[in-house]
């Protein structure tokens, strides 16, 4: 097959595809290609869409390649669904993700100290229910409770290829700074 028609069905692959796409889920679809055609295939795609002045680009996020909308346009973007009937999270349900993220895995009890609250269960339920959190099994220790870490559905609703991309507490001090 040419390299051309492979970008062309990979592009539309990453559009059509629910979650990012890696770069072994292409071998699927192009059995009879060798490993080295594949990757060829993909890179040029990636640089030949990305090299465009569109809206959207495609990265690498969790490990797979998606579609997203670009950086630049995020005020825009961030306008348009703010107009949008939609389900936002808490800031109770932000404080808590954001602890979670950090310092994952993590039982409630631990969460509720860090905060300095008594939290009810409430936002931890809707990131759950968001799929944003997901159960990473119990702590051994007397009662065993339940661990909680970030999803999958995390890396990819805030585009992260993995949690190393996390922002940490030096660059969250720098942003501030820069923004006052």
């Amino acid at each position: 097959m040419e390299i051309s028609e492979m970008r062309a069905i990979m592009e539309a692959v990453i559009y059509v595809a629910k979650d990012p796409v890696k770069t072994e889920h292409f071998r699927e679809v192009f059995p009879e290609e060798s490993p080295e055609n594949i990757k060829q295939a993909l890179a040029e795609m990636v640089e030949e869409f990305n090299g465009r002045e569109g809206g959207m680009w495609i990265r690498e996020i969790a490990g797979g390649w998606r579609m997203t909308t670009r950086p630049e346009h995020h005020e825009y973007i961030q306008s348009y669904l703010k107009s949008q009937p939609g389900s936002k999270l808490s800031l109770a349900a932000l404080e808590t993700l954001a602890i979670i993220a950090y310092k994952q895995p993590i039982t409630q009890a631990e969460i509720q100290a860090i905060r300095g609250k008594k939290s009810n269960s409430s936002a931890l339920q809707t990131l759950l229910e968001k799929k944003l959190v997901s159960i990473q099994g119990r702590k051994q220790v007397v009662g065993r409770p339940i661990l909680y870490g970030t999803s999958k559905e995390f890396l990819i609703h805030f585009g992260l290829n993995s949690l190393a991309d996390l922002l940490t507490l030096d660059e969250f001090k720098q942003l501030a700074e820069e923004q006052s």
